[in-house]
């Protein structure tokens, strides 16, 4: 065979069509988003809503989304740096974090669309599986569907520890156990495992052995905890109180923003008719003086 050069000419690039900027940026995998988006047509007008689960270097955040034709809509979202007023001020980015962070969401959608008594979800959670159960009376679970963006979902993720976090808050929410932490594919779901990650157990554990194996980086690694009182056999108790402080009072109020008394400005005052016409007329007078000198 011929060797076949590729022209790519004018014609070539006036029909060449770049991806969208989020796909070049690699933000959003546009083929998952289509299918957590798209509606059923004879759902018209129906709010299909997604469980946004992102981590950074820092921080965790949860959201529950809906898709509009103007761009999503935010219904509720709840952060990992929220958490130390809830009693929790280190470690806030593990997998502790993340499910008392899906609990906070959770806990604060069903409040605002008033479910939070109806939808009590697990209050004491043993490292079980929980799905929600439709009341005999009354409204519907909030349903919602898992969002993990483009991290990868491989078994014990913490993304998966937010939505476990969700569910044991009351929402309802299509998963499977297999990617919870704790899940093997000899024993299935140990219970004993999950629960320990909800209560910080794993973390308890690191602290100890490296507290026996090298004392001068636990005092550097810890600093934090060290700093706040608290050893490896306070974490679980930590942890139960921070998600009873999260089910008593979800809900944050909004401090009222006040107009500062001198608000800077960078850009000149816009002059009224009137003040104009002195102008003009200062700069026409102190013409004519000149040309008279």
């Amino acid at each position: 065979m011929g060797y076949v050069k590729v022209v790519k000419s004018s014609s070539y690039y006036s029909r060449y069509q770049v991806k969208f900027r989020r796909r070049r940026q690699g933000k959003t995998d546009y083929r998952a988003r289509l299918r957590l988006t798209t509606q059923d047509k004879n759902k018209y007008n129906t709010h299909k809503y997604r469980l946004v689960v992102r981590f950074s270097n820092k921080d965790i955040t949860c959201q529950v989304v809906y898709a509009a034709i103007a761009g999503d809509v935010v219904v509720a979202a709840a952060y990992a740096h929220e958490l130390p007023k809830f009693g929790l001020k280190v470690g806030l980015n593990n997998y502790s974090a993340a499910y008392a962070t899906g609990l906070l969401l959770a806990r604060r959608v069903l409040t605002k669309y008033g479910l939070a008594d109806t939808y009590k979800g697990c209050e004491e959670p043993d490292g079980e599986d929980f799905n929600v159960e439709a009341a005999e009376e009354g409204p519907r679970p909030f349903y919602c569907l898992l969002d993990a963006g483009l991290k990868r979902t491989s078994t014990g993720s913490k993304t998966f520890g937010a939505l476990k976090g969700a569910l044991d808050g009351g929402l309802d929410i299509p998963h499977n156990e297999k990617r919870l932490v704790g899940w093997t594919k000899e024993d299935g779901l140990e219970a004993e495992v999950l629960k320990k990650y909800i209560y910080g157990g794993h973390v308890a554990e690191y602290m100890e052995e490296m507290e026996e194996e090298d004392p001068e980086k636990y005092n550097r690694h810890f600093a934090a905890y060290i700093e706040e009182d608290l050893g490896a056999d306070d974490l679980e108790e930590l942890y139960q109180k921070v998600h009873e402080a999260i089910r008593a009072n979800p809900v944050t109020e909004k401090k009222a923003r006040s107009k500062p008394a001198d608000a800077k400005r960078w850009q000149p005052a816009k002059l009224t008719y009137e003040e104009r016409k002195e102008h003009l007329k200062a700069k026409l007078n102190t013409l004519m003086e000149a040309d008279d000198e």
